[in-house]
C-alpha cells in the first residue's frame, strides 16, 4: 500500500495527523527530498509499526537514491542501537560506565556515502522518537556545527514526531480491528 493511501485512510480521531503529514511531506519546503525522505524512512523504521515501514520503503525508494534509502534504514538500525545504549548511560547515577568503551560497532556512522548532514538529521529523528537526550544533544550539536539551520532541525523534528504517531494510530486500529473480529 503506498504510503498516502496509507495516511488518507487514517480514521477521523487521527485527523490532525493528515493534516500535519500532508503539511510537512507533501507539500514539504524547509528540506531536500533527500533530507525530507531520509527522516520519514528512519522515522518510519523507529516507530516498529510494519505497514509505515513497508510504506515508507516503497515511496523513500522513489525519492532517494538507492545509497541514500540504505543509510536511512542504516541510520534507522544504528540508532535504534545506540540510543538504547547511551539512554542506559545517560540514566544511571553510576558514572563508571561512561568511562568503559561502548563496544559496539557503528561502522555506519563513517561509511553511510550520504551527505554527513542528512545521515545525523536522520540519527536525530530517530534518537527523537526513542527518546534518548543525550543522542539528540549530540547529533543536533553536530548538524548545527555543520551548517544545519535550528528551522532545518525543528523541520525533521516535526516529520518524526508525526510519523511516530501515525505508527501508533496504525497499531491502534490493528488492534481494534482484531478485536472487532474476535467479538
Amino acid at each position: 500500500m503506498s504510503i498516502d493511501t496509507l495516511i488518507d485512510g487514517l480514521p477521523n480521531y487521527a485527523k490532525d495527523l493528515k493534516l500535519n503529514y500532508s503539511t510537512l511531506v507533501r507539500q514539504n519546503n524547509d528540506l531536500t527530498a533527500q533530507q525530507l525522505w531520509g527522516t520519514v524512512v528512519a522515522s518510519a523504521i523507529a516507530t516498529r509499526n510494519d505497514e509505515l515501514t513497508e510504506a515508507a520503503f516503497e515511496e523513500g525508494a522513489t525519492h532517494l537514491t538507492p545509497q541514500a534509502l540504505e543509510a536511512a534504514k542504516a541510520a534507522g538500525a544504528v540508532m535504534g542501537m545506540n540510543n538504547i545504549y547511551y539512554r542506559f548511560l545517560h540514566l544511571t547515577s553510576n558514572e563508571k560506565y561512561a568511562a568503559m568503551p561502548a563496544r559496539l560497532r557503528m561502522n555506519v556512522m563513517r561509511t553511510h556515502g550520504v551527505d554527513h548532514i542528512d545521515f545525523e538529521l536522520w540519527g536525530l529523528a530517530v534518537s527523537a522518537i526513542n527518546g534518548c537526550g543525550k543522542c539528540v544533544d549530540s547529533h543536533e550539536k553536530v548538524v548545527r556545527e555543520k551548517g544545519a539551520s535550528e528551522e532545518t532541525v525543528l523541520s525533521v523534528i516535526r516529520v518524526a514526531s508525526v510519523l511516530h504517531a501515525i505508527g501508533g494510530v496504525l497499531d491502534a486500529e490493528r488492534v481494534a480491528k482484531a478485536q472487532a473480529v474476535a467479538v
